[in-house]
């Protein structure tokens, strides 16, 4: 059967700066397929998408749907012209409710002479996401009122109602949970069926192979070719994403070996109404601690909480001198970091430079009589970038201009150059390519082995068999297991305790 030629994109450039983020870039994709699109953080994946749906103009090149030349200047006019996007990080805009969300940009059927029919809008709303089995959701209800992964979900009904000819994943997945991807990959299956497109970018390569008919690679800009994903292995995609073999060493090989018994934070009775109930724990010098769950079990809210970044908290955090840890200033003046999953919203911030995110924890300690030296600064943003490996122009370049992998570093590097005793790193690999992965998982490594203490907070089971040295896992708000590590510790006794 002969299949339709639904995109072609010919000669498709950009440049930010000196950076050629995506380099003559030129391929064609069919309808009727999921199509993978991969590559290593900044290897232009987003980009490329991100001018196919008109957040951003550009540079160079022509996109051609159904045979119509496309000249899209905003994401309103790529929607009406059949091109929709779930982007990774926060797609959502706060201050408005989950209608109006739903339906921004395309609010004309709901208004009567300059008037909106709020009415009308929620019940349009709340059938949509009805249909789509996200009832629990209230379209009137403000979208700041919900977590991440809802608001993701939220994004999923607008991206789709209108039944766009091609539709974009943008390393959404990574924001779901187990249910939340579920229902994602059914929607991708049914846009499949109906005959029209999904390009679907992650870095799970094993979940790319699972739910695409094809796989599109970029390395450095440059389009490197496309397979066909019941023909293809993971190593076979690593190489083409890397240009060479990648090794498989991603995790911890030692087993057996003893944590110190010196505790540095303990955790007693910890609770937030309505997230998690009567936590309590003790980290160890040295120890990587994993807390592990399903989506709702509670292990997010652990982080803010140990970092004093619930407000409504009771139960008490403490450091072995009996420093008790109420807020974020007193946890950040004590060694105490944190890496949030929501990164662009809390960890970093996203309109400032490199080098202001990097310093910002380190203000009081780089100044000299009260008084900062730009210089300094630049220096410091400058070693602890390089340390990271951070793909920039400088450390004055926007954090905002990095791919996600980039930011990552950037968050990182700033409570390595804080010099953090004890980190909390909520999802640390989220939106992580593999060699960027390896990269990370050796920096914990090598923390472990100065002594520093790690709580790493993941939803991916083979991360936390593979990085702990303790496994805590939590269900309903509670601590509902807790595994040492072991090698005969397999993923179904860890599930067996999440649901």
């Amino acid at each position: 059967m002969n299949k339709k030629t639904l995109l072609v994109a010919e000669h498709i450039d950009k440049r930010f700066g000196i950076t050629h983020a995506v380099n003559d870039v030129s391929l064609t994709i069919d309808a009727g397929e999921i199509r993978g699109l991969i590559g290593e953080n900044g290897s232009g994946k987003s980009t490329f998408s991100q001018m196919l749906c008109g957040i951003y103009t550009i540079g160079g090149g022509t996109f051609t749907l159904d045979g119509k030349e496309l000249h899209i200047r905003n994401q309103v006019e790529a929607n009406n012209a059949g091109v929709a996007i779930i982007v990774q990080e926060m797609g959502t805009l706060s201050g408005l409710t989950v209608a109006e969300n739903i339906f921004l940009g395309h609010e004309e059927p709901f208004m009567h002479y300059g008037i909106k029919d709020t009415r009308a809008m929620n019940r349009a709303a709340q059938k949509l996401l009805d249909e789509y089995g996200f009832g629990r959701i209230k379209a009137g209800d403000m979208i700041e009122l919900y977590n991440f992964e809802d608001r993701k979900l939220v994004e999923i009904v607008k991206a789709t109602y209108m039944k766009p000819k091609i539709l974009v994943i943008d390393e959404t997945t990574t924001a779901l949970s187990q249910n939340g991807r579920l229902e994602l990959y059914k929607i991708m299956d049914a846009i499949r069926a109906d005959g029209r497109t999904v390009i679907f970018i992650s870095h799970d390569l094993g979940e790319v192979l699972a739910h695409t008919d094809t796989v599109s690679v970029l390395r450095d800009g440059e389009y490197i070719g496309t397979v066909q994903s019941a023909e293809t292995t993971e190593d076979d995609l690593k190489r083409l994403m890397v240009g060479r073999e990648i090794g498989s060493a991603y995790y911890r090989t030692d087993y057996g070996e003893p944590v110190s018994d010196e505790v540095v934070l303990k955790v007693e009775n910890v609770s937030v109404p309505g997230e998690i109930s009567q936590i309590s724990f003790d980290l160890h010098r040295g120890e990587i601690l994993g807390f592990g769950g399903l989506s709702e079990c509670g292990m997010h809210e652990v982080g803010k909480a140990i970092f004093g970044a619930s407000w409504d908290r009771t139960g008490s955090v403490t450091l072995a001198d009996g420093t008790a840890i109420n807020s974020i200033p007193t946890a950040i003046s004590h060694s105490i970091a944190y890496a949030s999953k929501d990164r662009d919203n809390e960890s970093i911030i996203v309109n400032e430079s490199i080098r202001n995110n990097i310093v910002l924890p380190s203000i009081d300690d780089l100044a000299s009589h009260g008084l900062l030296s730009g210089k300094k600064l630049t220096r410091f943003a400058e070693k602890h970038a390089a340390e990271m490996q951070t793909k920039m122009q400088n450390v004055h370049q926007f954090v905002s201009d990095l791919s996600g992998g980039n930011k990552q570093k950037v968050v990182l590097a700033r409570w390595i150059g804080k010099g953090s005793d004890i980190l909390v790193l909520d999802s640390p690999t989220r939106g992580i390519d593999v060699k960027v992965k390896q990269a990370i998982y050796a920096l914990m490594s090598e923390l472990k082995k100065e002594g520093k203490s790690i709580i790493m907070i993941s939803e991916e089971i083979p991360e936390l068999l593979g990085m702990a040295d303790r496994i805590i896992v939590m269900k309903d708000g509670k601590i509902n297991g807790e595994f040492t590590r072991d090698r005969a510790l397999s993923e179904e006794d860890l599930i067996a305790k999440m649901v």
